[in-house]
């Protein structure tokens, strides 16, 4: 198990997220990898997992899809947020950088 610090986290979100609308256009992508499961723990830390195939199916029981055009983000209270809804402009600027 592989501990992801909630700084590093928030660090990259903030990146992500807070960048001016100029850097938001070039947003790089997630390096979510195959065979990994990523946690965000009740204790509110990150956390990844190298994953076997023996437990999949039960694995995939529970699970649901992200569906395409969702942000996540830390709000200002540490709570990790999804939103399935629009965060971009119509020009592809992202809606709540700064400017």
């Amino acid at each position: 198990m592989t501990n992801f610090s909630t700084k590093t986290f928030l660090t990259a979100v903030a990146v992500a997220a807070l960048t001016t609308s100029a850097f938001a256009q070039e947003a790089t992508p997630w390096e979510l990898k195959t065979d990994m499961g990523y946690a965000y723990g009740k204790d509110g830390k990150t956390v990844s997992y190298k994953m076997g195939t023996n437990n999949a199916g039960t694995l995939l029981k529970g699970a649901k899809k992200v569906p395409k055009g969702t942000l996540f983000f830390i709000g200002h209270n540490g709570q990790l947020y999804m939103r399935s809804g629009p965060y971009l402009e119509g020009d592809g600027k992202f809606m709540f950088g700064s400017e």
